[in-house]
């Protein structure tokens, strides 16, 4: 089995100034002394388990990293100067709307940021008041990030319990205008304790967030985007380098809080969640060893998520199998080079994908 060296790092910031009732991130309350307290944990962390590899992708989420003062983003970025950071690096800072002014972004850019996430979500206030969203997205903020960013994205969150057709041609109508690089979409869904499950929040039909969900490609589509993932939409040459090395079931380093790491071909592992824990030196929840049985479902499960598929060449480099001698591909398209999921049954991808599940058990 052949894969490549670990070239990709994501770090977790779980600050957040306000706390969106949808999301299941670990997140807490922004505060001065524990964000000072958990960045020097995070550095040892860092120098524990980091091991001098060429690093192309960085990844900075949360929360909100942005809601960060200009201190503690002087730390958090001399945290990051320990890896060794390839010339060509992919560099991604999620920011929030509220947080973004000409400080902030001066900031970003002198620290070598070249890609942000902007969490827009909706324009359409009835919806964010669903949600728990506490600021309308401005498209002066958006077009002020543009002036100092080429490289953006934005997430759009459709599906909420009050939404309309008509409220879903607004927000991409506004989407559009915006003219970015990269759109994220996301159907809502009510995660366990959320506090829209805490409040038994209804969710909306499934019918018609498929519908939503073929409208919104076909919109985008028709405006110059290309999906090249269930939920990623990007123009020409910006896909998101990041996280395609999630996608093509590659190696990487996850830092901080909750974070995930895919490490020395075969381990696996899960930050814990308790600040407790993280800030007394106990990094690692949760951690396993993958047979090869299981590293080939990852391999599928993650692959298939893009729109292309997942590669007969790459596939068979890695494990030393064709694809069919190990999984049953009857509900797959195929070409020359590639198995893939036909684009009509992309919004109920998760069914199909669960055949390639606990391979030893079949």
């Amino acid at each position: 089995m052949v894969l490549d060296k670990i070239k990709s790092v994501y770090i977790h910031i779980p600050f957040c100034k306000n706390i969106c009732a949808y999301c299941d991130f670990c997140k807490l309350f922004y505060n001065d002394s524990l964000v000072d307290r958990y960045l020097a944990i995070l550095e040892k962390e860092v120098k524990t388990r980091y091991k001098n590899e060429l690093i192309k992708t960085v990844y900075v989420g949360g929360g909100s990293p942005s809601c960060l003062n200009s201190k503690q983003l002087k730390k958090l970025f001399d945290i990051i100067k320990i890896f060794r950071l390839d010339k060509d690096i992919e560099f991604t800072f999620e920011c929030n709307i509220s947080n973004l002014n000409k400080r902030l972004l001066q900031i970003l850019k002198d620290n070598g940021v070249n890609r942000l996430s902007i969490g827009v979500e909706s324009f359409q206030k009835k919806i964010l008041d669903n949600i728990g969203r506490k600021e309308i997205p401005s498209f002066k903020k958006i077009n002020l990030a543009k002036e100092y960013f080429d490289n953006i994205n934005i997430d759009l969150i459709f599906g909420s319990n009050n939404e309309t057709f008509l409220d879903l041609k607004k927000d991409l109508d506004c989407f559009l205008k915006l003219d970015v690089k990269h759109i994220s979409i996301y159907s809502l869904i009510i995660e366990d304790k959320t506090i829209l499950k805490i409040n038994n929040y209804v969710e909306s039909s499934s019918d018609l967030n498929r519908k939503m969900y073929d409208y919104i490609r076909k919109v985008l589509s028709c405006n110059g985007y290309i999906q090249y993932e269930i939920s990623n939409f990007c123009k020409k040459g910006y896909q998101s380098r990041h996280n395609l090395t999630y996608w093509n079931n590659n190696m990487y380093y996850g830092f901080g809080l909750s974070s995930s790491g895919f490490i020395d071909n075969n381990y696996r592992y899960t930050n814990t969640r308790s600040m407790k824990k993280y800030l007394n030196g106990e990094y690692v929840s949760f951690d396993e060893r993958l047979s090869l049985n299981e590293l080939m479902e990852n391999e599928m499960i993650l692959s298939l998520r893009k729109i292309r598929g997942i590669s007969k060449k790459v596939f068979y480099d890695k494990y030393g199998k064709n694809i069919k001698e190990v999984f049953d591909v009857r509900y797959l398209k195929e070409n020359k080079n590639y198995f893939y999921i036909p684009k009509k049954y992309l919004y109920v991808s998760n069914y199909i994908l669960s055949d390639f599940v606990d391979l030893e058990n079949k």
